[in-house]
């Protein structure tokens, strides 16, 4: 089986499972989408209302703004990135995930980056921190800071969410944005 047919397994894989219970309320699972070829893989927690509604990740608007962020650092999800979760189901209320529903998708998870085998990867909260490291920390002690993850360089920053409770945290996120595209262009 050749790559593309793997990536397309895996997919399917995804949207049909029902490993836990996250399925049983979820109406699309959300695989993620952008450039498969992309040197940067973006992880969210779990998608949210708007995004299990049209299986695809961050389209509400926390999305808008990982956009516009993005842009601003002349980047975009369809050229630059690809945008994953670690859980592809909602869950219910968009509560944090339980740590079962995190270890259930996380092998999916482990494969698309596999699959992409991104330069960095960029952690977008204190969920998706702890699923790779299960270290409990505050963002500020560690936002902006790199760190190797299998050969790979990871950094984690403010979800864009948090920036509707607190705007400040929007100043954080794009000097992170910036050290990510510095450790791209060198």
């Amino acid at each position: 089986m050749n790559k593309t047919d793997t990536w397309k397994k895996l997919k399917t894989k995804v949207q049909s499972c029902t490993s836990c219970p996250l399925h049983e309320t979820r109406q699309n699972a959300v695989f993620g989408e952008g450039n498969e070829k992309a040197k940067i893989l973006i992880i969210g927690e779990g998608p949210g209302a708007k995004e299990d509604e049209l299986g695809r990740p961050f389209v509400g608007r926390a999305g808008k703004l990982l956009d516009q962020l993005l842009e601003e650092e002349g980047f975009s999800r369809k050229k630059n990135v690809f945008i994953a979760n670690i859980v592809k189901c909602r869950p219910p209320k968009n509560r944090i995930p339980h740590k079962q529903e995190i270890k259930t998708c996380f092998p999916y998870l482990e494969k698309q980056i596999e699959y992409l085998n991104p330069d960095v990867i960029v952690l977008l909260g204190l969920t998706a921190y702890k699923s790779f490291t299960g270290e409990v920390v505050k963002m500020g002690e560690t936002h902006g800071k790199w760190f190797d993850y299998k050969g790979r360089k990871m950094m984690t920053t403010y979800h864009p969410a948090s920036v509707f409770r607190n705007p400040s945290f929007r100043k954080f996120i794009k000097e992170d944005f910036k050290k990510i595209v510095a450790m791209i262009e060198k």
